[in-house]
């Protein structure tokens, strides 16, 4: 999966976040460590949400941008 990431640049580093998982957030104090950290975040975030529809009845549908 491709996800885009907002990162930005602070006095303590990098905060980086996934505006298409909202509250998906980490921070790193170099650059690659933010992107390896919010790798992490997006798995245990997908992992939380797989857990809360584990009695839904899932489907796909593809939307044209």
């Amino acid at each position: 999966m491709r996800f885009k990431i907002a990162i930005q640049k602070t006095d303590e580093g990098y905060c980086v976040s996934v505006p298409g998982l909202p509250g998906c957030w980490s921070q790193g104090a170099t650059e690659h460590e933010a992107i390896q950290n919010i790798r992490d975040a997006i798995i245990d975030y997908l992992a939380v949400v797989d857990g809360l529809l584990e009695d839904a009845e899932i489907r796909e549908i593809d939307v044209a941008v």
